[in-house]
């Protein structure tokens, strides 16, 4: 079975504000010792080649510019990936209203570079999904047909501002935006589960990204719900490397989770596949 993993972060070191140890999590699966060259820049054939040992044929790697938080992991830093296999690796670009103006043209930049979609980080950050200079950003967004990520879930990491993880202040923006495409990346980790739930389940404009939720718990996080319906609005990420194994995250989804096989294939890449538009490769 294709997989699509729609959420990863490869940092070149020089960007980390984060030490490694911070950076990884305490994970292992960020652990593979000749990924990055002796300038501290991520190595494309080397990442490629782990993504083949744990199963996933195409990747997106986020872009971030969070001085506040981790650093900056800039454009820039992903494009030696594309180059190297444009059919293997897409990538996703990033603004921060509190580094960028206007934000549109950081974002028309970033497009012309390659990304195929937007990340948006209110709880790095530190800014609502509703602030009103964003609204140019997802009236380009909707025009342009480009998904945008963002940030659902609380951060752990020192600088933080997890009050932005509720969801509240991204309601009406879905509404408002019905033609732009919403991925909640980490699915309201925290405190919004139900309200992530809830907004996927109403909008046909938004999507669960599950990324660094380990999937046996995802019934529980979202107890109130039929997972079997829910599922069917997941797409699959793993927020690698904060994660112990992209390949048993792949795993407990095929195996333990009681979903019916088309679910399964939707969930691990057909729903990626047509966000993306990789159906018509």
């Amino acid at each position: 079975m294709r997989v699509i993993d729609a959420h990863v972060h490869v940092a070149a070191t020089s960007g980390l504000k984060l030490s490694m140890a911070q950076w990884l999590g305490g994970f292992p699966g960020g652990g593979i010792p000749d990924l990055y060259d002796p300038n501290g820049r991520p190595r494309p054939d080397v990442f490629a080649a782990h993504l083949d040992r744990e199963g996933v044929s195409r990747a997106l790697l986020f872009s971030e510019y969070s001085p506040r938080v981790t650093g900056w992991q800039v454009i820039e830093d992903l494009l030696p990936f594309r180059e190297y296999d444009p059919e293997r690796f897409a990538i996703v670009a990033n603004v921060n209203p509190h580094v960028h103006h206007p934000l549109t043209a950081e974002l028309r930049r970033q497009l012309d570079l390659g990304a195929i979609a937007l990340k948006l980080h209110p709880v790095h950050g530190g800014f609502p999904m509703d602030l009103p200079e964003l609204y140019p950003v997802y009236g380009l967004c909707e025009s342009l047909s480009v998904p945008i990520f963002v940030h659902a879930g609380t951060s752990n990491f020192p600088g933080a501002r997890n009050r932005y993880a509720s969801l509240d202040h991204l309601v009406d923006v879905v509404r408002d935006f019905p033609g732009c495409t919403f991925l909640l990346s980490h699915g309201g980790r925290g405190w919004s589960y139900d309200t992530a739930a809830m907004l996927a389940l109403t909008y046909d404009n938004v999507w669960i990204d599950i990324a660094g939720l380990p999937p046996r718990r995802l019934p529980d996080y979202y107890a109130r719900f039929d997972l079997g319906r829910l599922a069917r609005r997941f797409v699959f990420g793993s927020d690698w490397p904060g994660l112990p194994s992209i390949s048993g995250n792949i795993a407990a989804i095929r195996d333990d989770l009681g979903l019916p096989e088309e679910t399964v294939e939707a969930v691990l890449y057909g729903n990626a596949a047509r966000i993306f538009g990789f159906e018509k490769d």
